[in-house]
């Protein structure tokens, strides 16, 4: 495919997909919110991205009550979809998984500590970190998942790390509530990453999305396929909403991640290009497409195409 831009094509297409909190026999979140339909949407979606993710990650809370079954009926649906785009399925441990059902029914284990798993995608590294705490809903790290991290950390990956985590090491403006169940003495977790081959962090946690830094690295928080966070709600301290439902595609070039929020439900078109005009362009010179688009006067831009 030419290339049309200053920038070549991504090394690495990751799609970032958190809380899709399923459930199991089909039961409703809240009495209101079909979960699995969420979740088929934005699989749906997914599969028109091109260029195809090289990896799915999950950031966590895939199971609402950690049922069995709920994990179960996510391998379901996401492994073949997954299969048919190529890429990895990378899941991660939040508040509402468990982890013996999520050890038992996503891999095959028996292992009911930490679920903190190492992914190589192509050269890219993509830690999945544990910050569960059983019995709540806030995160922490134990010394000895930090120490584990460091040695992990301590050899670089050929194109850099990404870790995947539940609870994001962000402040919380427009989610003060969530404030109290954030991750906990996020200090610690700095120590490990600052300086290391960590390009970045993806989460999730608070059902919208947001960007932040963390120890010189950028934080990207996917919002849910479930239910929705509004963050800003008129007279409501917390105000969950059916809608705006989203997630995130990260395309990782040599000096940079670049982040796009993909909504689940596509809006109606006003104006719009076919098909037809992306293969033309392989036909024409650079110079040609350029002026084709860019300048006012062309047919392109007169007759409304852009």
């Amino acid at each position: 495919m030419k290339q049309l831009g200053q920038h070549p094509p991504p090394r690495h297409v990751v799609a970032h997909l958190s809380d899709p909190h399923l459930l199991a026999q089909g039961r409703l979140q809240y009495g209101a919110v079909d979960t699995e339909a969420g979740l088929v949407r934005a699989l749906e979606r997914l599969a028109a991205v091109d260029p195809a993710p090289q990896a799915l990650v999950f950031t966590g809370d895939l199971a609402d009550r950690a049922e069995p079954a709920a994990y179960e009926r996510l391998r379901a649906l996401v492994e073949p979809a997954a299969a048919a785009m190529g890429a990895v399925v990378v899941w991660t441990m939040g508040n509402h998984d468990e982890r013996a059902p999520y050890a038992r029914s996503l891999f095959g284990s028996d292992d009911e500590g930490p679920q903190d798993r190492v992914h190589e995608v192509d050269g890219l590294r993509i830690v999945a970190l544990d910050t569960s705490v059983p019995g709540y809903h806030h995160g922490d790290l134990t010394g000895a998942q930090l120490a584990w991290l460091g040695e992990v950390l301590a050899t670089p990956a050929p194109h850099g790390t990404l870790l995947a985590m539940h609870h994001p090491p962000v402040p919380l403006p427009m989610l003060r509530a969530a404030e109290l169940i954030e991750l906990h003495e996020q200090d610690r977790l700095a120590a490990v990453v600052e300086g290391t081959d960590v390009r970045g962090i993806l989460a999730g946690h608070l059902h919208f999305s947001t960007w932040s830094t963390f120890a010189g690295v950028p934080v990207s928080v996917a919002s849910a396929s479930c239910y929705t966070t509004d963050p800003a709600p008129v007279d409501r301290f917390v105000s969950g909403v059916d809608g705006s439902h989203s997630f995130t595609m990260v395309h990782a070039y040599d000096d940079r991640l670049v982040h796009t929020i993909v909504p689940l439900v596509p809006s109606p078109e006003v104006n719009g290009v076919g098909l037809d005009i992306r293969d033309a362009l392989e036909s024409i010179s650079l110079e040609e497409a350029v002026e084709l688009a860019s300048s006012k006067s062309s047919p392109f831009n007169t007759d409304g195409g852009a």
